[in-house]
């Protein structure tokens, strides 16, 4: 049987006053259509990563390893070493996400494992990790085309945690020299998954069972947005970002992959695939243009794509970008609750069939 998935709010701490950002307009952002991406920054780009990525194909696919990945699986080394040096010229970013790569050594698997029934196994991990800094947790079986190619995965449940950013901070994005609130909150974000993924790995092995953690922000075997999607954490944004219910389009993630037998929680409709088709907010505000108006056709999916090639300079040069979800109505706590409100309407949606509008 699927639940919807485990979730409990998170409070918002207050920020100082330099965190808050105000109405005037972000002057570290080019004004629409001024952006061109430096010479020696497109010289680094010497294939395309949308044929890498399988545009077009008709076919299902594991996904290619990729950005993020170690150099030496794609070609895209050097404009990851941009990225990381221009991310790590924010005051700030630097700590952030040193401790985005810190976490502790995996315990060994207990000889004696507890033998609670699925259910209750289920309801004490989302327990525990919602004590362990998660703001809310999804729970799917694995597929093989959750896992990357050239990778292998064992274990047959994944639980996916969402950590939500501070809104005030995330706003501020992108950041620079003079300005590092936005990139440091993600990597703070991404160093609570850490924390987070490698506190429920641990406890779960501490149960009997084997469990491998998968953070952010390297990448690894383990895909994380389509279990999450699965597991009703959200759905896919048109900025190629999941769209939260509850904490909109900025959420980092992390997994966990267990052989513990537990219980799947169930894919959720709350209207944001649905919004973004005639939305334009994310659009018009991406400098380079990279964020496509319809869905294309990945590895046999339709469903929405950014366009990497376009993409992926700007984010080097602009020290992580984040613009498109920080911009995105579904991010902003003040419009959220309207938008869930209109969509459950439009689509006709009691509180049985989504998660989110009696939030």
């Amino acid at each position: 049987m699927s639940t919807a998935p485990f979730a409990a709010p998170q409070p918002v701490a207050a920020q100082p006053a330099a965190a808050q950002g105000n109405s005037l307009p972000n002057p570290r952002r080019p004004k629409p259509g001024t952006y061109t991406p430096r010479p020696e920054t497109i010289a680094l780009l010497k294939v395309s990563g949308n044929a890498i990525n399988g545009v077009g194909e008709t076919a299902a696919r594991q996904a290619s390893p990729f950005f993020w990945h170690s150099p030496d699986q794609h070609p895209f080394g050097p404009l990851q070493d941009v990225a990381r040096a221009n991310s790590r010229k924010c005051p700030g970013s630097g700590p952030a996400f040193i401790a985005a790569y810190t976490h502790p050594e995996l315990v060994p698997v207990a000889e004696a494992r507890n033998p609670a029934p699925p259910a209750q196994l289920s309801a004490e991990a989302t327990t525990f990790a919602l004590a362990h800094e998660a703001g809310a947790i999804g729970i799917a079986p694995m597929d093989p085309l959750y896992v990357f190619g050239g990778y292998t995965i064992d274990d047959p449940w994944v639980i996916i945690l969402a950590l939500a950013p501070n809104y005030e901070r995330l706003k501020q994005l992108p950041s620079d020299e003079t300005n590092g609130i936005g990139v440091t909150e993600i990597g703070e974000q991404y160093a609570r998954g850490t924390r987070a993924s490698f506190a429920l790995a641990n406890w779960i092995r501490a149960q009997g069972y084997n469990a491998t953690a998968y953070p952010g922000p390297s990448a690894s075997a383990l895909l994380l947005i389509p279990p999450a999607i699965a597991s009703g954490l959200g759905e896919l944004g048109k900025h190629g970002s999941l769209i939260n219910h509850q904490f909109g389009a900025g959420l980092r993630l992390a997994g966990v992959t267990t052989d513990m037998p537990l219980v799947a929680t169930a894919p959720v409709r709350f209207g944001a695939d649905d919004f973004c088709t005639t939305c334009q907010i994310c659009t018009k505000a991406c400098p380079p243009g990279a964020i496509t108006e319809s869905k294309q056709l990945v590895r046999g999916v339709e469903r929405w794509y950014v366009n990497f090639d376009k993409c992926i300079p700007y984010f080097a040069e602009a020290s992580s970008c984040g613009i498109c979800i920080a911009d995105c109505p579904w991010t902003r706590p003040d419009v959220r609750p309207k938008l869930l409100a209109t969509m459950a309407k439009r689509l006709g949606l009691g509180p049985s069939e989504h998660q989110g509008v009696d939030d």
